[in-house]
């Protein structure tokens, strides 16, 4: 799973390649190379590759960055570079329960240290509840369409924890609100997004709440409202694989959720009947003399299974669970990424298609085609390059995370077979 997916067949009736254009017809001097389908549209890349270019030369600047030096941050901040190249730190700790005559909350502590001129203060410690936390994803999500927004933790109450309020699910949610800023801060693009400025340093971010959808981008405009009912022909290859990538990681990775839920939950009942069987033979030695030494021996032995079964199950809810779950939501987000990929391609495929039909002599190349493949140039190549990062980052992750595990089991063997 941690290799780039291979390309496959993609499906539908008619590639774009296929499709005449609508003014292939005029002079060369007329049109020039600007309406020719884009290569990515056509053929087939890694999803490694970095040749981000329109048909007519021209660089294409998929970052719409907030701030003048946004393209060399974007060469300082990639995932590659060491620590002490990166100019924002953000953490998420301290949380702190608020309770109030309509409702009970939870807050925790955001801490920003930066060297960036886009800041006023080296240094910035805010309260953000959770809530907040979700109206800065919908932010990033309507500003930055063409990129792959980290998830947040679900939020409901996951299965098993009864206590929104309780120490394990608090510490457990700070973990991962903690990751999802942290994957928004190492982002090249991102973490210079306005809404996200306003996250870290606003004292009260209800006024910025407020202000609704008046930020809202002309990019995110135009992916909400395109298409018009006109079904795409078919998707490149690569992005079909894509697709089929993320569809069969995420049965694989469902199924070893629901493995791993069910593991633990027999753990515990296991656990249950252990705590209940060691007394038995302490009160066992205490009615034979003869016996009470092996008996206790056996006592002492089942309180040590109890207590490093009960570490490894702890184990498996705070650490193992929520790096899939949190893989699950990614592979979802990056679903409807590619479905906003998707509906600019054919938006471009509609206008095509309308220009032909007129077949009308036009001395000028039709402003809106060219907006439109623009577009969907800069979704190629953001959808491509953070299809990439995220591979990187399951790589390590998912190492992380399986080593780790690997070695918890370890001692719990040892532990128990010690005993």
């Amino acid at each position: 799973a941690a290799s780039a997916p291979k390309p496959l067949p993609s499906s539908g009736p008619k590639s774009l390649r296929e499709m005449p254009h609508p003014l292939a017809t005029s002079s060369s001097e007329e049109m020039g190379p600007a309406l020719t389908p884009s290569p990515d549209l056509l053929l087939p890349r890694s999803i490694a590759d970095k040749d981000l270019s329109l048909p007519n030369g021209t660089p294409v600047d998929t970052s719409s960055p907030a701030s003048s030096s946004s393209l060399l941050n974007r060469l300082q901040l990639d995932d590659d570079l060491d620590v002490e190249t990166r100019d924002l730190f953000v953490t998420v700790d301290d949380p702190k329960k608020h309770v109030c005559t309509m409702e009970t909350y939870i807050t925790y502590r955001v801490t920003t240290k930066t060297t960036r001129a886009e800041f006023d203060l080296p240094e910035y410690s805010v309260r953000r509840r959770y809530q907040d936390f979700d109206w800065l994803k919908n932010k990033l999500e309507e500003s930055q369409p063409t990129h792959l927004i980290p998830p947040l933790p679900e939020k409901f109450v996951v299965k098993g924890v009864v206590d929104r309020f309780s120490e394990e699910f608090v510490e457990t949610r700070r973990k991962a609100l903690d990751k999802f800023l942290k994957r928004i801060t190492d982002h090249p693009v991102l973490s210079f997004n306005e809404h996200f400025n306003v996250f870290l340093t606003a004292k009260d971010l209800n006024a910025y709440k407020k202000q609704g959808m008046a930020l809202l981008s002309k990019m995110g405009e135009s992916v909400k409202y395109v298409t018009g009912g006109y079904k795409l022909r078919s998707r490149p290859l690569e992005f079909a694989a894509i697709g089929d990538y993320l569809d069969t990681f995420s049965l694989k990775l469902g199924t070893i959720d629901r493995i791993a839920q069910r593991i633990i939950k027999e753990q515990l009942e296991y656990l249950v009947e252990l705590r209940e069987y060691g007394p038995v033979y302490s009160t066992w030695g205490g009615l034979e003399v003869e016996l009470s030494e092996p008996l206790e021996g056996v006592s002492a032995c089942i309180g040590n299974c109890c207590t490093a079964l009960e570490e490894l199950s702890e184990d498996m809810t705070e650490d193992f669970l929520p790096v899939l779950r949190e893989y699950i939501l990614y592979a979802e987000s990056m679903k409807n990424v590619l479905k906003k990929r998707d509906q600019v391609q054919a938006e471009y495929e509609a206008k095509l298609e309308a220009v032909a039909l007129k077949r009308e002599d036009r001395p000028k190349v039709p402003t809106d085609v060219e907006k439109c493949q623009d577009r969907v140039e800069c979704f190629n190549a953001d959808l491509k390059a953070d299809m990439e990062r995220w591979q990187n980052n399951k790589r390590q992750d998912f190492r992380q995370l399986l080593m780790g595990m690997a070695d918890k089991n370890i001692q719990y063997y040892e532990k128990v077979c010690v005993t």
